[in-house]
Protein backbone atom coordinates (compact mmCIF):
# COMPACT_ATOMS: atom_id res chain seq x y z
CA UNK A 1 0.00 0.00 0.00
CA UNK A 2 1.73 3.21 0.86
CA UNK A 3 5.39 2.58 -0.16
CA UNK A 4 6.35 6.11 1.12
CA UNK A 5 6.24 4.52 5.03
CA UNK A 6 8.38 1.21 3.36
CA UNK A 7 10.89 3.53 2.34
CA UNK A 8 10.46 5.37 5.16
CA UNK A 9 11.11 2.66 7.81
CA UNK A 10 12.99 0.43 5.51
CA UNK A 11 10.12 -1.90 5.70
CA UNK A 12 8.72 -4.60 3.04
CA UNK A 13 5.64 -5.31 4.59
CA UNK A 14 3.90 -5.17 7.55
CA UNK A 15 1.89 -7.80 10.09
CA UNK A 16 -1.53 -6.33 9.05
CA UNK A 17 -2.97 -2.93 7.36
CA UNK A 18 -3.76 -2.03 11.26
CA UNK A 19 0.03 -1.86 11.59
CA UNK A 20 0.63 -0.03 8.77
CA UNK A 21 -1.95 2.09 9.53
CA UNK A 22 -0.97 2.93 13.02
CA UNK A 23 2.70 3.59 11.61
CA UNK A 24 1.62 5.86 9.05
CA UNK A 25 -0.55 7.83 10.93
CA UNK A 26 2.77 8.09 13.70
CA UNK A 27 5.04 9.16 10.79
CA UNK A 28 3.05 12.10 9.91
CA UNK A 29 2.26 13.08 13.26
CA UNK A 30 5.46 13.14 14.05
CA UNK A 31 6.06 15.26 10.63
CA UNK A 32 3.69 17.60 11.75
CA UNK A 33 4.72 17.99 15.31
CA UNK A 34 8.68 18.78 13.94
CA UNK A 35 7.50 21.45 12.02
CA UNK A 36 5.54 23.25 14.66
CA UNK A 37 8.05 22.54 16.98
CA UNK A 38 10.31 24.27 14.22
CA UNK A 39 7.73 27.24 13.74
CA UNK A 40 7.24 28.11 17.68
CA UNK A 41 11.38 27.49 18.43
CA UNK A 42 11.46 30.36 16.11
CA UNK A 43 9.56 32.89 17.93
CA UNK A 44 10.95 31.72 21.59
CA UNK A 45 8.21 28.88 22.40
CA UNK A 46 7.14 25.71 22.47
CA UNK A 47 4.87 24.09 20.96
CA UNK A 48 3.01 22.80 24.02
CA UNK A 49 2.59 27.11 24.62
CA UNK A 50 1.74 27.86 21.92
CA UNK A 51 -1.17 25.44 22.03
CA UNK A 52 -2.25 27.04 25.69
CA UNK A 53 -1.76 30.38 23.93
CA UNK A 54 -4.28 28.94 20.88
CA UNK A 55 -6.78 27.53 23.57
CA UNK A 56 -7.16 31.22 25.36
CA UNK A 57 -6.89 33.55 22.33
CA UNK A 58 -10.60 31.00 21.89
CA UNK A 59 -11.67 32.54 24.51
CA UNK A 60 -10.03 36.60 24.97
CA UNK A 61 -10.73 38.59 26.18
CA UNK A 62 -11.94 35.92 28.91
CA UNK A 63 -9.82 32.88 30.25
CA UNK A 64 -9.55 29.65 31.27
CA UNK A 65 -8.66 27.87 34.49
CA UNK A 66 -6.38 25.23 34.34
CA UNK A 67 -8.10 22.51 34.51
CA UNK A 68 -10.41 23.66 31.62
CA UNK A 69 -6.13 24.47 29.47
CA UNK A 70 -5.70 20.77 30.48
CA UNK A 71 -8.77 19.22 29.03
CA UNK A 72 -8.56 21.23 25.64
CA UNK A 73 -4.83 20.93 24.78
CA UNK A 74 -3.82 18.46 21.97
CA UNK A 75 -0.95 16.88 23.78
CA UNK A 76 -1.32 16.67 27.69
CA UNK A 77 1.73 18.37 29.25
CA UNK A 78 2.77 17.17 32.45
CA UNK A 79 3.11 19.87 34.08
CA UNK A 80 0.41 22.79 33.08
CA UNK A 81 0.96 24.74 35.88
CA UNK A 82 4.72 25.40 35.01
CA UNK A 83 3.87 25.61 31.11
CA UNK A 84 1.74 29.06 32.35
CA UNK A 85 4.36 29.99 34.42
CA UNK A 86 6.83 30.37 31.43
CA UNK A 87 3.90 32.50 29.90
CA UNK A 88 3.44 34.88 32.14
CA UNK A 89 7.45 35.36 32.55
CA UNK A 90 7.42 36.06 28.94
CA UNK A 91 4.13 38.56 29.18
CA UNK A 92 2.45 36.24 27.09
CA UNK A 93 -0.47 35.55 29.49
CA UNK A 94 -1.75 36.71 33.00
CA UNK A 95 -3.98 34.81 35.99
CA UNK A 96 -6.24 36.32 38.10
CA UNK A 97 -8.71 35.04 40.74
CA UNK A 98 -12.00 33.83 39.22
CA UNK A 99 -14.76 36.31 40.26
CA UNK A 100 -16.99 33.18 40.67
CA UNK A 101 -14.70 31.16 42.22
CA UNK A 102 -11.97 32.55 44.32
CA UNK A 103 -10.38 29.17 44.84
CA UNK A 104 -9.58 29.57 41.10
CA UNK A 105 -7.21 31.10 38.92
CA UNK A 106 -7.67 31.74 35.33
CA UNK A 107 -5.30 32.35 32.38
CA UNK A 108 -5.63 34.74 29.96
CA UNK A 109 -3.80 35.79 27.15
CA UNK A 110 -2.24 39.18 26.78
CA UNK A 111 -1.72 41.19 24.08
CA UNK A 112 1.56 40.88 23.52
CA UNK A 113 0.48 36.90 23.04
CA UNK A 114 -2.08 38.01 20.77
CA UNK A 115 0.72 39.97 18.97
CA UNK A 116 2.90 36.75 19.03
CA UNK A 117 -0.17 34.55 17.66
CA UNK A 118 -0.65 36.98 14.81
CA UNK A 119 3.11 36.91 13.96
CA UNK A 120 2.98 32.94 13.41
CA UNK A 121 0.24 32.68 11.91
CA UNK A 122 1.72 32.60 8.10
CA UNK A 123 3.64 30.18 9.01
CA UNK A 124 1.17 27.91 10.83
CA UNK A 125 -0.53 28.74 6.80
CA UNK A 126 2.23 27.68 5.37
CA UNK A 127 2.56 24.12 7.45
CA UNK A 128 -1.49 23.96 6.52
CA UNK A 129 -0.67 24.58 3.17
CA UNK A 130 1.82 22.21 2.64
CA UNK A 131 -1.14 19.83 3.96
CA UNK A 132 -3.17 20.81 1.52
CA UNK A 133 -1.14 20.13 -1.41
CA UNK A 134 -1.51 16.37 -0.63
CA UNK A 135 -5.34 16.41 0.08
CA UNK A 136 -8.38 17.55 -1.82
CA UNK A 137 -10.96 19.34 1.13
CA UNK A 138 -12.97 16.19 0.64
CA UNK A 139 -9.96 13.82 1.52
CA UNK A 140 -8.72 16.05 4.49
CA UNK A 141 -12.40 15.97 5.77
CA UNK A 142 -12.24 12.12 5.60
CA UNK A 143 -9.02 12.47 7.36
CA UNK A 144 -10.41 13.79 10.34
CA UNK A 145 -13.07 11.80 10.25
CA UNK A 146 -11.06 8.59 9.94
CA UNK A 147 -9.03 9.86 13.14
CA UNK A 148 -11.89 10.97 15.21
CA UNK A 149 -12.82 7.02 14.78
CA UNK A 150 -9.70 6.20 15.65
CA UNK A 151 -8.91 8.67 18.88
CA UNK A 152 -12.12 7.00 20.03
CA UNK A 153 -11.34 3.67 20.52
CA UNK A 154 -8.07 4.04 20.74
CA UNK A 155 -8.49 3.17 24.82
CA UNK A 156 -7.59 6.27 27.16
CA UNK A 157 -5.77 4.79 29.47
CA UNK A 158 -3.38 3.58 26.81
CA UNK A 159 -3.06 6.89 25.19
CA UNK A 160 -2.40 8.65 28.87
Amino acid sequence: MGEALKQRLKQEKFSSPYQEAMLAVMVCADRLNRSMDETCERYGITAAQYNVLRILRGVYPDGHPRCEIITRMIHVAPDVTRLIDRLEKLDLAERTKSQHDLRLSVTMITQKGLDLLESIQPEVNEIEKQLSAGLTEKEAGQLADLCDKVTSSVATSAVA
